[in-house]
């Protein structure tokens, strides 16, 4: 299932799709790792996905917003992040995962497509609004959650938690001033949500 951050307001006419829909998103994400970020035009991802341009263009109000949702939907498969279980675990889990797949085409991927909402709007709000919110909503429930239990010690604020994890692991990323790996992410999250 495509995650959204808010109800899509009711269409008449054909119901959208989730087949096609699918189809057009993962046309779009495998556009950018084949040929990179300016290859995945509204047409291209058109002709890749055998969908018609103007079905492309009704769903997505922008090349942007398409190219976030295809981000959205193989970080959503690549990297799941649930609010169930042990919460230092979890996020033990998720970090480390997102780590890794920082060091691979997804890194890439994602990084190429802040940059073009950034260029062509002038801030990565859209990539914040359709994208990162999502996550960072479920994770700082994860850490509220384990406030409240117990198993998380860390008596600072929930979401300043989540920026200072994966902050650190984009930044390191960004950078490669030093190495990221899963082991690191997972002892980062130890020491930032049970410091001793």
């Amino acid at each position: 299932m495509i995650e959204r951050r808010e109800e899509k307001p009711s269409r008449r006419g054909r119901p959208r799709s989730t087949a096609a829909e699918i189809a057009i998103l993962d046309a779009a994400y495998g556009l950018i790792v084949s040929k990179g970020l300016a290859a995945a035009t509204m047409d291209a991802i058109a002709r890749a996905s055998k969908v018609s341009k103007m079905t492309v263009y009704k769903w997505w109000p922008s090349r942007e917003a398409l190219l976030i949702d295809a981000f959205l939907r193989h970080a959503s498969l690549m990297l799941p992040l649930t609010d169930e279980g042990d919460p230092v675990a979890t996020l033990q889990r998720h970090a480390a995962a997102y780590a890794e797949a920082l060091k691979s085409e997804f890194g890439k991927v994602q990084l190429a497509v802040i940059s073009e909402c950034i260029a062509k709007t002038g801030s990565a709000q859209l990539f914040t609004e359709r994208y990162l919110d999502i996550r960072r909503k479920t994770a700082t429930s994860i850490i509220e959650r384990g406030q409240k239990d117990g198993s998380i010690t860390a008596g600072v604020a929930a979401g300043d938690l989540y920026d200072r994890i994966y902050g650190t692991l984009f930044y390191r990323f960004l950078f490669e001033f030093r190495p990221l790996s899963g082991d690191y992410a997972r002892k980062l999250v130890a020491s930032l949500l049970t410091p001793r």
